[in-house]
């Protein structure tokens, strides 16, 4: 899955002049995009210096720091918007770091690679081992993804905590889509985007 699809769609869902905390915001591409096209103010939060040195030098309020740990240094209902985009799946604490993004914004946009799409499935079955494609492409002993989900155990996840979600977008083959059937998505979506709120 390109990258730049899931920019430019992240980047429809953020509306103009928002506030936004960007975690694990890596080299700052999207933040400095969200930035020029949609005049968007915040803090972008990275683990890794070498990334967050890139993102500096783009110009952006970056802090090094591990989400993981939460994010304390700021109060409720701060930001319009907090990103966690391709991300999740390598937190150690996926559900505690939601749920600090939830307290800390008024909306929150997490975007993860879906373990149930087709290709995956089939390569695991066909070839009995850990899936490897452009979206997935590290061997199982590299992988930074140590929390594997799909968009059905998202879709339960919320629910359980009481997290509305306002709005799905799946990805597959370099389209978007908003209107799918949730089974079928979590069959055919290579990537899921959803915006959520408490």
């Amino acid at each position: 899955m390109g990258k730049t699809l899931n920019y430019s769609q992240i980047t429809k869902l953020v509306p103009k002049g928002a506030k936004i905390l960007d975690l694990g915001c890596g080299d700052g591409y999207l933040f400095k995009k969200l930035a020029v096209e949609k005049k968007v103010t915040g803090v972008g939060i990275e683990i890794n210096e070498d990334e967050a040195i890139k993102a500096i030098e783009r110009g952006l309020s970056i802090i090094q720091g591990d989400i993981d740990k939460g994010l304390k240094q700021f109060f409720d209902k701060s930001f319009d918007y907090a990103i966690l985009n391709q991300t999740v799946q390598s937190t150690d604490r996926p559900d505690y770091v939601i749920e600090e993004m939830l307290r800390v914004s008024k909306c929150a946009i997490v975007s993860f690679p879906n373990f149930a799409y087709w290709r995956v499935r089939f390569y695991l079955f066909f070839k009995g081992k850990m899936p490897k494609s452009k979206a997935l492409p590290y061997e199982w002993y590299n992988t930074p993804n140590i929390h594997l989900n799909t968009i059905k155990d998202f879709y339960e996840f919320c629910k359980k905590r009481d997290i509305k979600i306002l709005e799905a977008v799946y990805l597959a083959k370099n389209k978007a889509r908003k209107k799918i059937f949730k089974p079928l998505a979590n069959f055919f979506s290579e990537e899921a985007i959803f915006v959520i709120s408490k």
